[in-house]
């Protein structure tokens, strides 16, 4: 009977209070929650509940599954104390993640609802992922280790491979230069501010908005909804557009290539009415003037502003459309033409020798010839000598 209790006791007790710890600690964060709306912290940190009941009852069975007295636990002791272990450092760095990631995203939280800015908070938001990342690739790394070490075999191998840890850190630095080079490429964007997740940029002639970025990639939403992967390095070394950078309001402009009798100052009011009827225009400015003029036509640029990259494209495209529209409805003559003209003859006598006198060959005197050797200067010559030169 006591055979049969007592491995019942222990596994049974062990789920029992890992269930009891788990419920309380589930209320406490719950009535903390409730008192203190001001942070998100104790709501989030609810999430680690799952892997705290891991860990207690990994650590209540690791302790105690020796005491069970069954001949099939006590034959395989050591390989179930292994495994435990293994699933101990586990939910450990589970456990680990979780309070980091409730920590990291309560503070953002905190900064967003309290900042106005939007630039700042994009830079925070890229800040935190960044720094989520390197904490999970830490925690990760060390449990690896930690579970490496529980094996006596690795333990040995590892103290043998300390003499030689020197030359396999230089090769390995060489063989993952370009990998270094991303990571700490990584760490200049999210805390030097380059560029920041939901920034709108211009790399190799694609328009998009930053989406993502890790230690290693950034990836870009094109305005067609494709993605665009790009190494962080090329944003440390090569020269990119950033629209959002210092504010997202932008200006725009609209060019004209229209015939010299365009009624420029009639274009100025449509433009304002335009502008008027467009919802995303920002109202901040306009303009319409005449840049440049060529023989045939004038070149107007209207010039229009909107809070951000998105909103100044539809102002642009709704000022191209309408402004097109109403020169081919009420000033048709704006457009541009091409004027065509009847060939002026030359006048009379003018006309190039025609007949039997364009066909006879040249005389001697009319021909220019390159023969250096035979020039004779015109003093020297004699009478009657024929006209030579260098052509």
């Amino acid at each position: 009977m006591e055979n049969a209790l007592r491995p019942l006791t222990v596994v049974g007790g062990s789920v029992a209070l890992t269930l009891v710890v788990g419920y309380l600690v589930d209320i406490t964060l719950r009535r903390a929650d409730a008192r203190h709306h001001e942070t998100p912290l104790w709501g989030l940190l609810r999430r680690c509940r799952l892997p705290l009941q891991v860990v207690l009852l990994t650590a209540l069975l690791r302790g105690a599954y020796a005491q069970t007295r069954w001949r099939l636990i006590e034959d395989h002791e050591a390989g179930i104390g292994q495994v435990l272990s293994l699933v101990l450092i586990g939910a450990s760095a589970w456990l680990v993640i979780r309070i980091a990631a409730a920590i990291v995203e309560s503070s953002y939280a905190r900064y967003a609802s309290s900042t106005r800015d939007a630039a700042r908070v994009r830079r925070v938001r890229t800040q935190v992922t960044l720094i989520m990342r390197i904490v999970t690739a830490v925690v990760g790394v060390v449990a690896a280790a930690a579970m490496l070490l529980t094996f006596p075999d690795f333990r040995t191998i590892g103290t043998s491979m300390l003499a030689s840890a020197g030359i396999i850190g230089i090769v390995a630095g060489v063989a993952a230069q370009s990998t270094l080079g991303n990571l700490f490429a990584g760490f200049q964007i999210a805390f030097g501010d380059m560029v920041r997740i939901g920034d709108t940029v211009v790399v190799d002639g694609e328009w998009g908005v930053v989406e993502e970025v890790t230690l290693t990639f950034l990836a870009v939403r094109t305005w067609d909804e494709r993605r665009i992967t790009m190494p962080v390095s090329y944003f440390t070394s090569k020269p990119f557009e950033n629209w959002s950078r210092g504010g997202a309001q932008m200006t725009g402009t609209v060019f004209f290539h229209l015939d010299h009798a365009a009624p420029v100052a009639l274009m100025r009011d449509k433009l304002k009415s335009i502008l008027a009827d467009c919802p995303a225009w920002d109202g901040r400015d306009w303009s319409l003037a005449v840049t440049d003029t060529t023989p045939s036509t004038i070149q107007v640029r209207a010039v229009v502003t909107a809070k951000d990259a998105d909103d100044v494209w539809t102002v642009r495209c709704v000022v191209r459309e309408q402004m097109i529209a109403w020169l081919l409805d009420e000033h048709r003559y704006a457009l541009p033409r091409i004027t065509t003209a009847p060939a002026t003859l030359p006048p009379d006598g003018q006309w190039p020798a025609l007949g039997k006198a364009a066909d006879r060959p040249p005389r001697q005197a009319e021909v220019h010839s390159n023969n250096a050797d035979e020039y004779v200067p015109n003093g020297d010559a004699p009478a009657g000598a024929p006209r030579i030169g260098r052509g």
